[in-house]
């Protein structure tokens, strides 16, 4: 039930019996802390035990007068500040207890104040004391023996004795002074708790000659503690009861403690919540949090934190950029139409003559690792200008208005040394299309960029160079003319393109005789310069690995295949018999490549495994394609079916594997594609469908043509991949693999 009660399927004041049980265990509880003071009262007051005296601590001129001539704040005097640390410091953390000493001693030092100019007070006597003894204890007994003409009561003499106990000075406990300060308090102490103090003093019995400092303060401590109705019901003072104390006395110290109708009412600190405490390091983080922020905010703002490194990542300059056009291979088209900008830096009277205004933005926009950056420096390097560069997600960080101001501070840098170029790297992540949910701060900054390339200031002299390879995310008010004017595509490279940049490369490095740099360009179609200088890089450490004096022909091809396909798969568990179908499935597409008109010319075939592929075999084009004919696209899917028609000849219908389960997905998509998109279907008609599929927008009749003629197209490269291709496709192959 427990149990249940915890996980919240129970609830606390639907049974009276957890009611029950739970009030009668408070009151075990309540009993036993009042048996356990008691047994600490009575072991106190029987035990003749010496205690180990101290020297008591006498006020020092280091407090000054209290009253009049000026008073000294006891918090600052060098024995109590900060000297007994908080007394709760284990419920705080290392980062809150220094600020909590400091909020505790501002505190303490105005309620001492106040204390101070009303010295007859006892409340607010009482009041201070409290505080006070919750970190300086030592004080609150300093300050009670030492300056009599503060008012003190009841409370504030229970306060010193809690004092007492906790600094361990019972030692020091005079009870004669402690009575005439209880007289001259001026606190309105109850006359029967004064005359119950004085018969503890006047007493002369033998018990009260051999009461220790400890004994006298307790005893003491009773009587103030049992002042109020209990004590004056305890019978007459002085009465004579035979007690250790007299009758006053002996009534009061029976009074409170002694009965459990009657206990000793101790007031506990209860340590915080590990909540409060989370919740309180919270806090003090958040102000610590924007404190820091605002001071960072005004350091950028007046332009100091730059020394400090804060802010300037997002302004580099590269003074003279070396890079010159001849350095930039396999974009031709791409440099042709920047050099009318070197042109403009180098004369610009030429243009200027006849109205022409320099462009005042250029945008390069390709696939990534194409050269736009190289492009950039090549201008600055050719126009012999100052070169900023930055990127747009340089502008951006966490604080609101910083990117508009980085902006500006990127503009007017370049400014102060016109004719200049700035060059912003993927400016499509401060650039983009402006949403109404996007964050002000975006906005901001874009609007800056916006403002400078095209404001009511001109930057003459100043060309802004952007560079992104998603033109489409770009926001229309940037594109338009008047900033960024023109627009240079800057496309992968070519067949003579990409021998160019490998030809670029090989001048630092060495190679073999037996490389021919024109085939490995007609092999890596779709790479970019930087696909080719990783080729490049990855050869030459092979070789390095080998041992080699130079690049081989065999190692340019290792290092291809291990970026196109992945690295080899060397330590892969292959079976014999997995190894031969992979072989003769291979085989097959090699033999109708061959005896295909159409195909592309076989390059190379492998049954090692790299990726996914437990073999493959590669094509090399006499030059880049934009286009495919029918005879091509039907020799493609012939000779994707050739590994499956293999596999049927050589081991039967019935042991078939599913490696072909790609190159059917190929053939598919190509008849898909012929049928729903180039028109070269009779059935459907020239039509272009839409889609991935090409069958989003059909209707169900037009859905079944399609389904029906790329099942015809597939089915009919089968059977010439098979027998209606070649007649003698049967006994060629077995020529082959025999």
């Amino acid at each position: 039930m427990r149990g249940q009660l915890y996980a919240g399927q129970l609830r606390y004041h639907d049974f009276a019996k957890l009611r029950e049980a739970h009030r009668l265990r408070r009151e075990r509880q309540q009993q036993q802390q009042a048996q356990q003071r008691r047994s600490f009262v009575a072991n106190t007051l029987g035990s003749n035990t010496p205690i180990a005296t101290m020297n008591s601590l006498a006020p020092t001129s280091a407090l000054g007068t209290v009253l009049g001539g000026g008073t000294m704040s006891i918090i600052n005097n060098g024995r109590f500040s900060g000297a007994g640390g908080i007394m709760n410091s284990g419920n705080r953390t290392f980062l809150t207890a220094s600020l909590a000493n400091k909020m505790s001693d501002f505190r303490l030092k105005q309620m001492e104040r106040v204390a101070n100019n009303n010295p007859t007070n006892p409340t607010i006597q009482y009041e201070f004391l409290s505080e006070l003894s919750r970190r300086y204890p030592e004080a609150v007994v300093e300050r009670f023996e030492a300056y009599p003409d503060f008012a003190v009561d009841e409370r504030c003499a229970l306060l010193y004795f809690g004092a007492l106990q906790r600094a361990n000075s019972y030692n020091r406990f005079d009870l004669r002074n402690f009575v005439r300060r209880m007289q001259t308090g001026g606190g309105a102490i109850h006359p029967v708790t004064m005359q119950a103090l004085q018969d503890l003093v006047d007493t002369k019995s033998s018990s009260q000659k051999k009461m220790t400092k400890t004994m006298q303060a307790t005893a003491a401590m009773q009587i103030v503690a049992g002042a109020g109705p209990s004590m004056v019901s305890g019978g007459t003072v002085g009465g004579g009861s035979g007690g250790m104390l007299g009758g006053g006395a002996a009534s009061i110290m029976s009074s409170r403690g002694s009965d459990p109708k009657n206990p000793i009412f101790v007031q506990t600190h209860n340590p915080s919540s590990t909540k409060m405490a989370l919740f309180t390091l919270a806090r003090h983080v958040l102000i610590a949090f924007v404190v820091v922020s605002a001071l960072t905010a005004v350091l950028d703002e007046k332009g100091m934190g730059r020394a400090m490194g804060m802010n300037g990542k997002h302004i580099q300059e590269a003074e003279g950029s070396d890079v010159k056009f001849e350095d930039v291979k396999g974009c031709d088209e791409a440099k042709a139409e920047l050099e009318e900008i070197v042109m403009y830096l180098k004369d610009p009277d030429r243009f200027t003559r006849l109205g022409g205004k320099l462009p005042r933005g250029l945008l390069l926009t390709g696939p990534p690792g194409t050269g736009k950056t190289l492009l950039a420096k090549a201008i600055a390097g050719e126009a012999n200008v100052p070169f900023f560069f930055s990127s747009g997600s340089q502008f951006e960080e966490v604080y609101v208005g910083l990117g508009a101001k980085r902006v500006r501070e990127l503009f007017e840098a370049a400014k102060k040394k016109s004719p200049a170029i700035i060059f912003i790297d993927e400016i499509d992540a401060v650039g983009g299309t402006r949403k109404l949910k996007d964050q002000s701060a975006l906005k901001m900054t874009l609007n800056e960029l916006l403002v400078q390339l095209d404001g009511f200031d001109e930057n003459n002299g100043i060309i802004v160079i952007g560079a992104t390879n998603f033109m489409e995310s770009l926001d229309s008010a940037l594109l338009r003319p008047g900033r960024f004017d023109k627009h240079v595509s800057v496309p992968l490279p070519d067949v003579g393109g990409r021998k160019e940049i490998l030809e670029m490369y090989a001048q630092k490095t060495k190679l073999s005789k037996d490389v021919d740099l024109n085939v490995l360009a007609r092999g890596t179609t779709g790479f970019s310069g930087a696909d080719l200088y990783n080729l490049m890089n990855q050869a030459a450490l092979k070789a390095s690995i080998d041992g080699l004096n130079s690049i081989t022909m065999a190692v340019f091809e290792y290092a291809k295949d291990k970026i196109i396909m992945g690295a080899e798969r060397k330590t892969a568990v292959i079976t014999a018999k997995t190894a031969k179908c992979t072989a003769y499935h291979e085989a097959g597409h090699a033999l109708v490549a061959t005896l295909t008109e159409g195909a592309q010319p076989i390059h190379k075939a492998t049954i090692m495994p790299r990726g996914s592929a437990l073999g493959m075999v590669t094509m090399l084009p006499e030059g880049d394609q934009t286009s495919q004919s029918l005879k091509e696209m039907l020799a493609y899917m012939d000779v994707a079916m050739g590994g499956r028609v293999a596999e049927e000849l050589i081991f039967g219908a019935e042991n078939v594997t599913s490696g072909a389960m790609s190159d059917i997905k190929h053939a598919t998509d190509i008849a898909r594609a012929m049928v729903t998109k180039y028109g070269f279907s009779d059935e459907v008609g020239i039509v272009y469908h839409g889609g991935s599929t090409g069958e989003e927008s059909a209707s169900g009749s037009t859905r079944a043509k399609i389904d029906e003629e790329v099942k015809k197209l597939t089915e009919k490269a089968y059977e010439r991949a098979s027998v209606s291709e070649c007649g003698v496709f049967r006994s060629c192959f077995m020529l082959y693999v025999t």
